[in-house]
């Protein structure tokens, strides 16, 4: 398993949020954002948004604590990231309706 996380640094919504990554693959990154109680709405492009009071919920269950330009490299190396209105070659970016 691979999964990283960075810092909540990211204000949104009255929140401090952090970026949850996985640099082997979607599955797993859906499959552990599910077991940690992540909905699915909280997924963007490639990665989930997860808000500070779960941040050590993550990394109990195994996320790496990473900066978030090392989390940025991880995922762009293992060709995994997905800039705003690009999706991977040959797939459709995942939408999940609430």
């Amino acid at each position: 398993m691979a999964l990283y996380i960075d810092p909540p640094t990211w204000p949104g919504h009255g929140r401090m949020w952090s970026h949850l990554v996985s640099d082997v693959s979607y599955e797993e990154l859906h499959a552990f954002a599910a077991s940690i109680g992540a909905p699915p709405r909280a997924f963007e492009r490639d990665h989930y948004d997860i808000p500070s009071d779960r941040y050590a919920d993550a990394v109990a269950a195994g996320a790496v604590e990473v900066g978030s330009k090392e989390l940025v490299r991880r995922i762009t190396e293992a060709g995994l990231r997905r800039p705003k209105g690009r999706p991977a070659p040959g797939e459709s970016l995942p939408r999940y309706d609430v």
